[in-house]
């Protein structure tokens, strides 16, 4: 329980380290070329994963990995009532259906016209890069973290699950984002296992049929079993273009505009083309 216990270390040590890796391999070997710099970009993107940092331990003092621990002293949720369960399977059950929670929420984000109006932030980025992964509105981050919280308290997930989901979730979200190009058959071997930055980036099509594809964060199963999985954008990646169809000049990048983005005129909703 030591891992458990320094939760925030761990977590902020992997994801510094996966986040250096992954920008420097996209300034040497970009997938696509950019279309806005990156000096422009990314101190407005990075500015978001701090401010929601803040936010979140004001709006919500417990961790995730913290509602777990109080979960399992007070016996409540699914593994304790089946309980005995080998902990290796309740580890492995925790972290699967965790995911399979977050894509519910995700194609919830894009089904429900409020929930997409805090959602589309994510989406109106110009370039898809590692700082995307982490650019999400803080009300989006707090309404996510209230759902994870309920999942986990009806599971009775082990701590140790949590913080290994919360990890690979990050992660996940790092990489998937990344402008990075794998060589087409590690891509397609891959993509099997894990949502990969190929798979990830049609979602991020300005082409509503291709951004209500492929909506899952780190396992790739769901897409697949829920018909929301598209293999490739119709236009190659070189020509996709990203985004919004509005929300796409170099003011809308800023700070300020990306956390008003929500109370702005725009599309409401993109609708959905495939039902699960």
């Amino acid at each position: 329980m030591d891992v458990v216990a320094h939760e925030p270390v761990v977590r902020l040590t992997i994801f510094v380290a996966l986040f250096g890796l992954i920008a420097i391999y996209e300034t040497v070997a970009p997938r696509r070329p950019r279309t806005v710099s990156r000096r422009i970009r990314w101190p407005n993107n990075l500015a978001v994963p701090v401010l929601n940092t803040l936010l979140v331990r004001i709006f919500l003092p417990a961790t995730a990995v913290g509602v777990a621990m109080l979960a399992e002293e007070r016996g409540g949720g699914l593994f304790h009532a089946v309980a005995p369960i080998p902990v290796w399977l309740a580890i492995l059950s925790s972290v699967v259906l965790l995911d399979l929670a977050i894509y519910l929420q995700h194609v919830l984000f894009h089904a429900v016209p409020l929930l997409w109006r805090l959602h589309r932030m994510h989406h109106a980025d110009l370039d898809v890069d590692v700082t995307t992964g982490a650019r999400f509105h803080p009300i989006e981050i707090v309404l996510s973290m209230i759902l994870k919280f309920g999942v986990i308290v009806a599971l009775g997930a082990p701590p140790l699950a949590v913080l290994v989901f919360e990890v690979v979730l990050s992660a996940g979200s790092l990489f998937n984002h990344a402008n990075l190009g794998l060589p087409p058959r590690a891509d397609g071997v891959l993509r099997w296992l894990v949502v990969t930055p190929d798979m990830h980036r049609v979602h991020h099509s300005v082409d509503s049929k291709e951004t209500n594809s492929n909506f899952g964060f780190t396992l790739p199963w769901w897409d697949r079993l829920c018909g929301t999985y598209r293999a490739q954008p119709a236009a190659g990646h070189e020509g996709m273009v990203l985004g919004l169809a509005q929300f796409r000049t170099r003011n809308d990048l800023r700070l300020d505009r990306l956390l008003l983005q929500p109370f702005r005129h725009g599309t409401t909703v993109q609708r959905r083309t495939s039902s699960l």
